[in-house]
């Protein structure tokens, strides 16, 4: 164990997009554990489209910043914890963390699934979100046809294969390239997907999707939730779960949204934290399919945690298919 930790801290406000200039990198003395809290080495940090919206007031500056990693404990004053231990916690942008039992989940070793699969497929901000948005929130029956925009990201590949497994009849994915139209079609079972700079969704989607759409889990806002809301079924379910079209500045319009009353639509906006009681009956429902090959955790790694915040940037730029994770010491 090394005698100091390395952590990011964040040096400015930006404004609009970004820059690796807004963040630095400090070192501090390795922290010792007190009686009830144990020191844990992080092994991946998850990287996330809200953290765009923590750097304009929430997080504060030159201190370390939160979000989801996965650790090992490597030193423990608590019985609840021991060296050895894998946990999933929310003391990431850092290379080690100090933590009470009530801060952590303990992970389970699963055959055949993946460490990194845990903050991906398996993670609250991805696979339990997909899961609950379609789910709870938009109650997908088997046969409908669902759209997901944002489809090439943590949660959209997450949603667009677990639609399938649940009967969708038809699944529709929206992205930034061709080349991730491609990958959502052929490589995650997307029956179809579109690149949205190829023209108003509104209009692609209605090519994708001529019978219309029952179910959208949408995660961008703006103009996407407005085509998807132009192409809904009578009855369709719009679950919410981001709005990344309006993390860099003021939000697009949607400028039909009286059609949800005039189609009885629901649209629902959830957060992930009000539905943790889902964790055990996800994990039960995707856990053996992931064994079984039927589903993939998709998963852009960036090794290295001096590469933390180029992962971060790069993310927000889209450079990532799947969810984008930084892994810190190149193995589990």
């Amino acid at each position: 164990m090394t005698e100091r930790m390395t952590y990011v801290h964040l040096v400015g406000r930006p404004d609009g997009f970004p820059s690796a200039d807004d963040f630095a990198f400090a070192d501090a003395p390795m922290p010792v554990p007190e009686p009830g809290t144990a020191l844990v080495e992080n092994l991946y940090l998850s990287v996330d489209p809200y953290m765009r919206q923590l750097m304009d007031e929430f997080w504060d500056l030159h201190a370390p910043l939160e979000g989801r990693a996965l650790g090992r404990v490597v030193a423990s004053a608590d019985d609840r914890l021991a060296p050895g231990d894998v946990v999933r916690h929310r003391h990431a942008w850092r290379t080690h963390a100090l933590v009470r039992p009530d801060e952590v989940q303990l992970v389970p070793s699963h055959p055949g699934v993946p460490l990194s699969a845990h903050l991906a497929l398996l993670g609250n901000g991805t696979g339990l979100t997909a899961y609950v948005g379609l789910t709870r929130i938009a109650n997908l029956r088997p046969g409908e046809t669902v759209y997901v925009s944002a489809a090439a990201g943590g949660v959209g590949t997450a949603a667009g294969q677990i639609a399938r497994l649940l009967g969708a009849g038809r699944v529709i994915g929206s992205t930034g390239t061709p080349e991730k139209a491609r990958h959502l079609v052929e490589d995650l079972g997307f029956d179809a997907a579109f690149d949205y700079h190829d023209g108003p969704v509104a209009e692609q989607l209605a090519k994708a999707a001529p019978d219309g759409v029952d179910v959208h889990l949408d995660n961008v806002g703006g103009d996407h939730l407005e085509g998807a809301i132009a192409n809904m079924r009578e009855f369709g379910r719009i679950a919410w779960c981001g709005a990344i079209s309006g993390y860099h500045g003021a939000p697009p319009p949607v400028r039909n949204v009286e059609e949800v009353m005039g189609m009885s639509l629901r649209l629902q906006g959830f957060m992930v934290r009000h539905h943790l009681d889902a964790r055990d009956e996800m994990e039960s429902f995707l856990v053996p399919r992931l064994q079984r090959g039927e589903i993939v955790s998709d998963e852009t790694i960036a090794d290295g945690f001096e590469h933390t915040v180029s992962a971060f940037l790069g993310m927000l730029r889209g450079e990532n298919t799947g969810k984008m994770l930084v892994r810190l010491n190149g193995t589990d």
